[in-house]
Order: C-alpha cells, then sequence, then structure tokens
C-alpha cells in the first residue's frame, strides 16, 4: 500500500484510489509535496507554496496546473483576488496498492512509488532543520527510529496491516482535533536494504 499525506489505509468517500492517469500526474515528487502542503495546511496560492516548499512561482504554478488538471485539486473562486488563485486539495489522501493493481498500472505504479519515497525524503530533510527549533515538549516524543528486521514478503504485509490498524485509532479529522493537538507526520517506510532483494539478471 503507497498512501500520500499519511493516512490510515481504509478508502473513504474523501480519500481517492489512483488509476493510471493519476498515477502519471503524481510520478513527481515535489507535485507530490504541493498536493501535500494543500491537504496538511489547507487552501494556497502558487507564491505562499513557493515561499513554503523553496521553489519559484512558476513551478509552483506548474505543478498546481497539473494536479488540477488529473482533478487532483480545485480551484476556491471565492477567495481569489485579481490574478491571485486559490487551490484546495480534492481527497483528503490519495491510495495505491499495487498488489491489487492492473497489470497495465504496473510501469505508472511504480514510477508514483519512487516519487513517494523522494518526496518522503525530501519531507524528512526539511523536518530535520527544524529540530534545534522545537518545543521541549515536541522534541521529547519526536521520533526517527530505523530498525534493521529480517522478514518475508508475507511478514511485511501483515506487519503493514497491524501498524495501519493502529493509526486509524489515532486518526481525526481536523475539527475533531484535540486541543492543543498540531498536525503531525507520520511516515511509515519498509523496505528491503538497498542492494538486498534486487531480482538477478534475466527475472526482472
Amino acid at each position: 500500500m503507497v498512501a500520500s499525506s499519511a493516512a490510515s489505509p481504509e478508502s473513504s468517500g474523501r480519500d481517492i484510489e489512483l488509476d493510471t492517469a493519476d498515477l502519471r500526474v503524481l510520478a513527481h515528487p515535489l507535485r507530490l509535496n504541493v498536493l501535500t502542503l494543500l491537504r496538511e495546511r489547507g487552501p494556497s496560492t502558487a507564491t505562499r507554496i513557493s515561499d513554503e516548499l523553496g521553489i519559484n512561482p512558476g513551478a509552483a504554478s506548474y505543478h498546481l496546473r497539473r494536479l488540477a488538471s488529473g482533478g487532483l485539486i480545485v480551484e476556491e473562486p471565492d477567495r481569489g483576488t485579481g490574478r491571485e488563485r486559490w487551490w484546495k486539495s480534492a481527497h483528503r489522501q490519495s491510495i495505491h496498492d499495487p498488489a491489487a493493481a492492473p497489470a497495465e498500472q504496473r510501469e505508472a505504479g511504480r514510477a508514483y512509488t519512487h516519487a513517494v519515497a523522494l518526496a518522503a525524503a525530501d519531507r524528512l530533510r526539511r523536518a530535520a532543520h527544524e529540530v534545534p527549533l522545537l518545543s521541549q515538549e515536541w522534541l521529547d516524543v519526536t521520533t526517527y527510529g530505523d530498525f534493521l528486521l529480517y522478514l518475508t514478503p508475507g511478514d511485511v504485509d501483515r506487519m503493514r496491516a497491524e501498524i495501519f490498524e493502529v493509526i486509524s485509532r489515532y486518526r481525526h479529522e481536523e475539527s475533531e482535533a484535540p486541543e492543543g493537538s498540531s498536525p503531525v507526520a507520520l511516515q511509515v517506510q519498509a523496505f528491503p536494504v538497498p542492494g538486498t532483494a534486487l531480482p538477478l539478471a534475466g527475472e526482472a
């Protein structure tokens, strides 16, 4: 299961199961980060997004247009003034399950998964820069864990399902968030140690 905008795997009317066209639109780490920013922070403009992600406004506008063309974001016309356009996410999260995807989605699914991994690494890098600025209360509970486990694909599948079950118990809509809460990005990553699980020549 590959889910952008970290969330539990259960789909709802607010979530989207990505089709081949969606996967191709989202096969870009910066575009994924633009979409994630809209989901985490709410509606925004190209100028605000460019400031937040450290990119130029032209690039932000381009990625917003690509997301809009795929139906992944929609415009909020009542908030714009003049040439300033406000955008919001059309869904709470994007879900792609490679195991359940049809064969024709495999290439697009690999490209999307690659982009998700790169986007997650970029967000982790940006979070690392803020560690020295965190309050002690948040620093005490912030976690960066890295564990070496020896597992079969079946073991990983079962562990993943158990982790998502735990996450679902802590998931609140923004309107239901407890007092004093802050948006928390929880990245769930499980992958073969690089260089250990690549297919032999001729087996790909």
